[in-house]
């Protein structure tokens, strides 16, 4: 141990009840390898709108680097939007039916080893019990091949009405989608695999990366996600921040962001669940963050709320409960929260701490909505629902001065990642299909 991090340590533990160490650095043995060919390969599929129904939304167009790889909006539209990141609203012509449902999550260190759980509600997981080695939504019609739990997640929008299918009334990836016909052939999966296998420049590239593939009518579309998520591990690689040089001993932290750090580690208890190298137990908690937008529901269901966690496994103790966000390059991807119900880093902090509090003095000028006729705060405009809500808190109140939630800012924006664009890939001048980047 290096003597800047005792130095540190000596610091926290210094500190009454809470003190916890800091993680040790970060390493490449925790992340997997990339196969670079894969990953160049995934950058354009990633920026393709090929992959939408309607061909005119890319997984980009809601993760956007220059959004911190989300949109920077509350709750976007995919299919019916037009636009990028705050300049994005309903398509006047052929408008959405409705709100995504979540914020965009933003995509940094997910090629890390230690991210197995994805969404907000945990609902696919890598898991050796289950088909594939994954537990999903789908469950035993769930296909194999993909490579990990990173790769089945980027292929989920793709069968989603609001981010990329689209209505059943508009294709046929929709309507395959609306039929239940999501595997096997002519499945929605098999659909855009065939269309991605037609273009030619997309075709020899996977012949020339995967040694199973010697011609284009045996591209899978876990083929296609696993190139996706090869891009996304290497394109979004974060471990170069002012936190991580203070780990490995090569400047420290002073000032604010210090005292920052002390809090977080110490009597704020942020660490508590923003544990580990990546700021995540990769657990759910239920924060009483606000509700906004059409929730998550059934089809046969009618309401507004977001039951998160319990959702996926019908256990009551996961009500409104929603997963740890890892908090690197946090200051990058407001607005926060599973609704994204606060544009201000400081706000959001101010609520987190006493969530019951929070909710209950929500300012909705927090949230960034694009134009749209509908009712977003359902849900906080009913009692009921906001005490359902609340009565899911187990946390207790933490008490924090102006002056700990602004050191904690600055702790937080020490864990921005200043790599130079020059070492990734970016965004690509054009792509194979011909069709127009977001």
């Amino acid at each position: 141990m290096n003597t800047l991090k005792i130095a540190a340590l000596l610091c926290l533990l210094a500190l009454p009840g809470r003190a916890q160490e800091l993680p040790a650095p970060i390493t490449d043995a925790q992340y997997a390898p990339v196969d670079i060919d894969a990953a160049r390969l995934g950058q354009l599929l990633f920026y393709d709108p090929i992959l939408s129904g309607n061909r005119n939304v890319a997984c980009a167009t809601c993760h956007h680097p220059d959004f911190g790889t989300s949109d920077g909006v509350s709750l976007s539209f995919g299919n019916g939007g037009v636009g990028l990141g705050r300049a994005r609203r309903a398509d006047p012509d052929r408008p959405p039916e409705q709100r995504i449902p979540r914020n965009a999550p933003a995509l940094f260190n997910l090629g890390a080893k230690e991210f197995t759980v994805m969404f907000h509600d945990g609902r696919l997981e890598a898991s050796a019990a289950h088909p594939g080695g994954l537990r999903s939504p789908m469950d035993a019609d769930m296909i194999v091949g993909f490579d990990s739990a990173l790769a089945a997640q980027a292929m989920f929008p793709v069968l989603s009405r609001d981010e990329m299918a689209g209505s059943h009334r508009e294709n046929d990836i929709a309507r395959a989608v609306r039929q239940g016909r999501i595997t096997g052939p002519g499945g929605a999966w098999d659909q855009l695999g065939r269309r991605v296998a037609a273009i030619d420049a997309y075709a020899d590239g996977f012949v020339a990366i995967y040694p199973h593939i010697t011609r284009a009518e045996q591209i899978g579309f876990t083929d296609i996600a696993n190139a996706i998520a090869a891009f996304i591990a290497y394109e979004w690689r974060a471990d170069r921040s002012p936190f991580d040089d203070h780990l490995r001993g090569i400047a420290p932290l002073t000032g604010q962001a210090h005292q920052g750090m002390i809090l977080f580690y110490g009597d704020a208890g942020c660490a508590t669940c923003h544990s580990g190298a990546f700021q995540t137990d990769h657990g759910f908690h239920a924060m009483a963050a606000p509700q906004i937008g059409p929730g998550k529901a059934a089809t046969f269901e009618d309401h507004q709320r977001d039951e998160g966690r319990f959702r996926v496994t019908g256990n009551p103790a996961d009500l409104y409960a929603f997963r740890t966000p890892s908090l690197r390059n946090v200051a990058l991807t407001a607005p926060y929260g599973h609704a994204g119900s606060h544009r201000d880093l400081a706000a959001f902090l101010k609520s987190h701490a006493d969530p019951v509090a929070g909710l209950h003095s929500y300012d909705r000028n927090q949230a960034i909505l694009p134009a749209f006729s509908t009712e977003d705060f359902g849900v906080m405009d009913t009692p009921d629902e906001v005490a359902a809500i609340t009565a899911a808190v187990t946390a207790a109140p933490i008490s924090l001065s102006g002056q700990d939630i602004a050191a904690l800012v600055a702790f937080l924006h020490s864990l921005t990642d200043d790599v130079s664009p020059t070492t990734r890939l970016g965004v690509p001048e054009s792509l194979p299909s011909g069709l127009p980047l977001p």
